[in-house]
């Protein structure tokens, strides 16, 4: 037999416990998620309940026979019944209100003037229902409705077509048993592209500005769009590179005659759906998670919890269990007990992860608000401070990764807006004199810069770091260049205008 070696390892593992996973779960939903996560626990589980569910008054003893008093640690172990288990109900409720484990999400730290954020309704008509009801109005065959129905369907957010003609021949046959053709489903993709919004259903930048152009030349048939019609058409690279002193010289017009038919295609939408009116579309609400006001030169802090119902244990549940625990005779009724144990278990578990939940979303926007304290007063960006997720987490002794959860998913209300939490943070360098100074204050400086300069003459990278360093912000060009690209800033090329 083959020598064996038995070897030891050891290593370091983190686990997380069902209620931790639980509340990181909760953690990540906004509101609007959370009631309704709410809601269907209630459902699933009837030893939770919220205010309106309580089949007890309030003043109801939940034992007629007084406690012992005792205040033992509570054991969160499943209990295996036996006829010879000893169960005592007052040993499960420890002597503990039951109070204690209702936790109220509302909260009261509202005044009477505070201002009442109530979320709009939203308009339940697609942007593609109001696309098919224009085309519904055309003189279309069935199997031409279907194609147009079937390419509405395939527009993206912006409004373009992005599968490909013949893709869609095959996509109808596979999936729809529709036989059609490219001349077919090309003849009705032109009729689609004749609906409102002008430009929509574009297969590129380049088909969409020459739609909306075409479709004003013929609502105005008066004026003369041909010159812009000729430069989307033939000189569209050139058009999209700023070249504007090669189409002047190959259209032989002049500056001024250029300019203006730039003007009129600089007009166009480029993305057609957005051009749609906002009845037209489903318009998605933010709800904040908090709300920040200034009054009288201090920050306060608010935390909505208003859209969720105040939680308890059941205490029918909790009496059930009082009464299978006294029948020591009956395994079934000792499996019944289990049964509204583990019920109440999970009830409980799951009230102390909103409170959890409340307490964490609390705690870490209260850190936020101490740290940008300037911002919350001014609005100005350039006084926020260099913040990281680190900053956070120490300041309110939870991980880095619980910080992360709340700033990727949670917004404030603030007098300046309503922002993600993640917009507060940022990293920060050295200027000339010393201290820190966050990038996003460099960031505003840049854009401010790029925004009020010369159209004709757009200042280039290099002339954006000599200006952020007379500033007393030492970077070097490709940092200027990184924030320029983050910031959406094309290069100065591509800003140029005549």
């Amino acid at each position: 037999m083959p020598n064996q070696r038995l070897t030891q390892t050891q290593r370091q593992e983190l686990k997380l416990s069902p209620q931790q996973i639980q509340l990181m779960k909760l953690l990540q939903l906004p509101l609007i998620e959370l009631e309704q996560r709410i809601k269907e626990e209630i459902e699933a589980n009837p030893a939770l309940e919220d205010s309106h569910e309580n089949d007890y008054d309030d003043n109801e003893p939940i034992n007629d026979e007084d406690d012992n008093g005792e205040n033992d640690d509570y054991n969160d172990e499943e209990v295996d019944f036996s006829k010879d288990d000893e169960f005592d109900i007052t040993d499960y409720l420890q002597d503990e209100d039951i109070d204690d484990y209702s936790y109220k999400l509302q909260t009261n730290n509202y005044s009477a003037d505070d201002d009442t954020y109530e979320a709009p309704i939203v308009n339940e008509e697609t942007f593609q229902d109001y696309l098919n009801q224009q085309l519904a109005y055309r003189n279309l065959t069935e199997k031409q409705l279907e194609i147009g129905e079937y390419i509405i369907g395939n527009l993206d957010d912006n409004g373009y077509l992005n599968r490909p003609v013949p893709n869609i021949v095959d996509d109808m046959l596979f999936t729809m048993n529709v036989a059609t053709t490219e001349e077919e489903v090309t003849e009705v993709l032109h009729i689609v592209q004749e609906l409102d919004p002008p430009g929509i259903a574009a297969r590129n930048l380049q088909e969409c500005l020459l739609i909306q152009l075409e479709r004003l030349q013929e609502d105005n048939p008066f004026a003369d769009y041909s010159l812009s019609i000729t430069i989307v058409k033939e000189f569209f690279e050139e058009f999209t590179r700023k070249h504007y002193d090669r189409i002047a010289k190959k259209m032989e017009v002049s500056n001024r005659e250029l300019k203006t038919a730039l003007d009129e295609i600089l007009k166009l939408s480029p993305k057609p759906a957005d051009a749609s009116s906002s009845g037209t579309k489903n318009i998605h609400y933010i709800t904040p998670d908090f709300f920040v006001f200034v009054r009288d030169g201090k920050v306060e802090l608010s935390l909505d919890g208003r859209n969720a119902p105040e939680l308890h244990i059941s205490k029918s549940y909790l009496k059930m269990l009082e009464d299978f625990s006294k029948t020591k005779d009956s395994r079934n009724m000792q499996e019944a007990a289990q049964f509204v144990k583990q019920k109440i278990d999970a009830a409980k578990w799951f009230i102390d992860a909103i409170n959890q939940r409340q307490n964490t979303l609390y705690v870490t926007m209260k850190a936020i608000v101490d740290i940008q304290e300037e911002y919350f007063l001014t609005g100005d960006e350039t006084q926020l401070r260099p913040m990281i997720l680190k900053d956070v987490a120490d300041k309110v002794g939870l991980d880095i990764s619980t910080i992360s959860r709340v700033a990727n998913s949670k917004y404030v209300q603030t007098p300046y807006g309503t922002f993600l939490l993640k917009f507060f943070f940022s990293e920060g360098i050295t200027n000339e004199e010393g201290e820190e100074v966050s990038t996003r204050e460099i960031k505003k400086i840049l854009k401010d810069n790029v925004d009020n300069e010369d159209k004709a003459k757009p200042m280039t990278d290099e002339q954006l770091m000599i200006v952020l360093k007379d500033k007393g912000y030492p970077i070097a060009r490709r940092t200027v260049a990184k924030y320029r690209e983050q910031l959406g800033i094309p290069v100065a090329r591509m800003r140029k205008k005549i």
